[in-house]
């Protein structure tokens, strides 16, 4: 099955997430009342990297806790560890099998850290390591790049911010997410595929919640298409890279629909003047998408959208999107 029919999948994967999380949702939820931690570690790698920035938006809005990335090279390598006693220790791992993951997990549970995996594996050493299991439902992924294990391992953090929060109004867009995926997937995207295939160079930017999508879209771009592509949230662009714009380097501009968008909005026009290659999902650009719901569920069909629209992109440059050059579908990192 390739990347083209897994993505497709991903909607149901999201709606049959929810009877495998109830219960270890329900308990964790139960104990994060209970001892409220004062930070949120995560750890995580690649496309799960990404899901982490997301978490990280998520729970400094809905829930005011600072969220830090953990470095996994203190522990698998240097096997220092960290003062996280009461702290939530978060791991995302599709496979479950990277072993820096692993150690982290380890060392945060002899610290004295709540350690959960979140994972769509449970039978993995990470899931083992950690004392409770988040299973993200995605099914078999045979593809290499993956794509519905990140959108699921997205809708399970959804989830269990609305439990912790006892967000109704997010609940309920959590219950619309399948179908606005599966009408996000046949969204027409061809007006990007000429320029960014024509190009050596993009860059992707998001702000908010779609920070973590502009990431993923960039690592999917040079996994699949072979083709560089930098991610910045729209405040780092003008930072100095903001300098690279020109009519021939395109730049992918994901908003979000929240407060986030006025800052994109100026950012857009401010490019646009500057004769930039501007390639922008929404705010009447040239690739539609979804009419707005909620602004973190908007940003899952984002993501589905930039999915469909790259192994068409890596099939008209002659790019098999079911073998990416030099990966292979579980990476074991220390």
């Amino acid at each position: 099955m390739g990347m083209a029919a897994e993505l497709r999948e991903a909607p149901l994967a999201v709606e049959r997430q929810a009877e495998g999380l109830k219960r270890p949702l329900a308990e964790l939820v139960t104990r994060l009342r209970r001892h409220p931690p004062a930070v949120v570690v995560t750890c995580a790698r690649g496309s799960s990297a990404h899901a982490a920035t997301f978490a990280k938006h998520l729970f400094e809005l809905k829930l005011g806790l600072p969220v830090a990335e953990a470095a996994p090279i203190i522990a698998s390598v240097y096997r220092r560890a960290l003062r996280l006693d009461g702290q939530l220790f978060l791991a995302i791992s599709q496979s479950g099998r990277s072993d820096d993951l692993v150690a982290n997990a380890i060392l945060a549970r002899r610290a004295g850290a709540l350690t959960v995996a979140l994972v769509n594996c449970i039978d993995s050493p990470l899931a083992a390591a950690c004392e409770t299991v988040l299973p993200i439902g995605a099914g078999p992924e045979r593809s290499v790049a993956a794509t519905k294990s990140f959108t699921a391992s997205l809708a399970a953090l959804l989830r269990l911010a609305s439990a912790w929060t006892d967000d109704a109004a997010l609940s309920a867009a959590i219950d619309r997410l399948p179908q606005r995926l599966a009408a996000a997937s046949a969204a027409d995207w061809r007006p990007a595929i000429a320029p960014i295939g024509a190009a050596a160079s993009l860059v992707t930017i998001g702000r908010g919640p779609t920070l973590a999508i502009a990431r993923e879209a960039a690592l999917k771009l040079k996994e699949v298409a072979t083709i560089h592509a930098e991610a910045f949230s729209g405040a780092e662009f003008l930072h100095g890279p903001v300098a690279l714009v020109s009519p021939r380097y395109p730049i992918l501009l994901l908003p979000p629909t929240d407060a986030a968008v006025e800052g994109l909005r100026d950012l857009a026009a401010d490019l646009a003047a500057k004769g930039a290659l501007l390639l922008t999902a929404g705010l009447s650009g040239q690739l539609p998408v979804q009419p707005s719901d909620h602004p973190e569920t908007d940003a899952l069909c984002l993501i589905q959208s930039v999915y469909a629209m790259i192994p068409v992109l890596a099939e008209r440059l002659g790019i098999d999107p079911d073998r990416p050059r030099h990966l292979h579908k579980v990476t074991r990192t220390r």
